[in-house]
């Protein structure tokens, strides 16, 4: 959500400004040995405790603010004036504070004199100019379409805080009123009423709807929700009164407005992205290179035995936020199979001998790693379906298409928990997304490698599910 986008990148933020810092404090040592003190030794313990002291002041500063941090986005000159004096006072307070308890006198006073005004300086011209640039480059491949349900006051209203989300990745693609109009005071397209909601997320792509106000609950508000969910669309209203929604709810606020999200999202923090990416990077690499290609060769020799044809099986299946891409597996029916969208079973005819035990093995999905080095895939996430399925599900569970606001994976919280193979009735698809949606909400790096690591324990004692 967006929360969790502001808050990971206020967070990169302040590892670029304390990377800033340093280099600022290391070249100003430079200086001062090269050109005012030739000769002179650097005692690189004594000016390392410096720099440390100041990191100290700036992450003490910004523990400070912590309800406040989402104002760093905010253009306004003054305000990032009084943010860089308070980040180079307490930064440069810090380091006084220790030269004091220490007694430490050997701190040259030119170099500290002449240092602060550049910290300030360099703080300053940091918040002016590093948050939009961050954003524009974290966010920039990943835009929010964002459609807006309410009155066009209430739009109005929030004409600043959707102009400074616009760097996360927020663009504002219409409004949904009832009101006689063809824009709002902002521009901003009037795409019809209610009854038009459905065509406008399709045909606009939205992926996320924000009700500008919460009004008396009514068939209309649960119409909202429901529409949301199965067009795997994520809905944010403006409004903190939970027990009405009759649907677990997240508060959060953002930038001075309140919010009720339907789920929290951890994944929406670029940081946690990118730990995932780098875990996902250093898995499908090594695999890719070491495993797959003997892999290859010992399905190549099974298929010259038992099932001549190609190599791989390419599939259409629906991504994040249910972009389509063509996933890569090794085949394990024969060629001449035409009913593609037919789940596998336990006995199933179109599968040759010794396919059946590379699905048990799961040796089919090694060349997934690619569609992982791609992008297109996580190593762990819910499994990507075919399109007819997708379908099929989403009629059976309103909320099945949530699954889709985080990369589709390998493997994933439902399969290591025995929810694989045919799903044969409702309840099977209950489970799998109610699954899906628990590692959703609650995704951290310990439940990332923990899946992995039960997935490699199941490579070795497959579970009975395993075909």
């Amino acid at each position: 959500m967006l929360t969790h986008r502001t808050q990971g990148l206020y967070r990169v933020f302040l590892l670029c400004q304390l990377v800033l810092v340093a280099a600022l404090f290391w070249f100003g040592v430079w200086i001062m040995v090269t050109f005012y003190t030739p000769g002179a030794q650097l005692t690189q313990g004594s000016y390392t405790t410096y720099c440390t002291m100041l990191f100290v002041g700036l992450l003490a500063e910004s523990l400070s603010r912590e309800g406040s941090k989402n104002y760093f986005l905010q253009s306004e000159l003054l305000r990032q004036h009084r943010l860089a004096l308070r980040q180079t006072v307490a930064s440069v307070g810090a380091l006084v504070l220790y030269l004091i308890a220490a007694k430490d006198a050997f701190i040259s006073r030119v170099f500290f004199f002449n240092f602060v005004p550049w910290l300030y300086i360099a703080l300053l011209f940091s918040h002016h100019f590093l948050p939009q640039l961050l954003a524009r480059g974290i966010f920039g491949l990943r835009e929010e379409k964002t459609l807006l349900i309410g009155s066009t006051a209430k739009a109005k209203q929030l004409r600043g805080w959707l102009r400074r989300k616009a760097d996360v990745g927020l663009r504002t693609v219409g409004i949904i009123c009832e009101e006689p109009c063809e824009s709002t005071d902002d521009k901003i397209p009037v795409l019809g009423g209610a009854a038009q909601l459905r065509e406008a997320i399709q045909e606009h792509g939205v992926t996320q709807v924000i009700m500008l106000e919460f009004p008396q609950f009514n068939e209309l508000n649960r119409e909202v929700i429901t529409t949301c969910d199965q067009l795997g669309v994520r809905l944010l209203i403006v409004s903190d009164l939970e027990e009405k929604l009759r649907h677990p709810v997240v508060h959060f606020e953002d930038d001075g407005f309140r919010f009720i999200g339907l789920r929290e999202e951890p994944l929406e923090n670029p940081l946690n992205r990118a730990f995932k990416r780098l875990l996902d990077i250093c898995f499908a690499l090594p695999i890719m290179l070491f495993v797959f290609p003997p892999l290859a060769i010992v399905v190549w020799v099974a298929h010259r035995l038992q099932s001549p044809g190609p190599l791989f099986h390419r599939q259409i299946r629906a991504g994040i936020q249910n972009r389509r891409f063509s996933i890569l597996k090794f085949r394990t029916m024969h060629p001449e199979n035409q009913d593609l969208a037919r789940q596998a079973t336990t006995e199933d005819e179109r599968v040759y001998s010794l396919g059946k035990w590379f699905r048990k093995l799961s040796i089919d999905e090694v060349p997934q790693f690619w569609n992982v080095l791609r992008g297109e895939m996580s190593t762990v996430g819910p499994r990507p379906h075919l399109i007819e399925h997708n379908e099929q599900f989403s009629r059976l569970m309103s909320s099945y298409h949530v699954r889709a606001f985080v990369k589709p994976g390998i493997t994933g919280l439902a399969q290591v928990r025995g929810f694989r193979g045919e799903a044969q009735t409702s309840k099977d698809i209950e489970n799998r997304v109610a699954c899906d949606l628990e590692y959703l909400e609650n995704w951290n790096l310990m439940l990332e490698c923990g899946i992995i690591a039960r997935t490699f324990a199941q490579l070795v004692a497959p579970p009975a599910s395993a075909y």
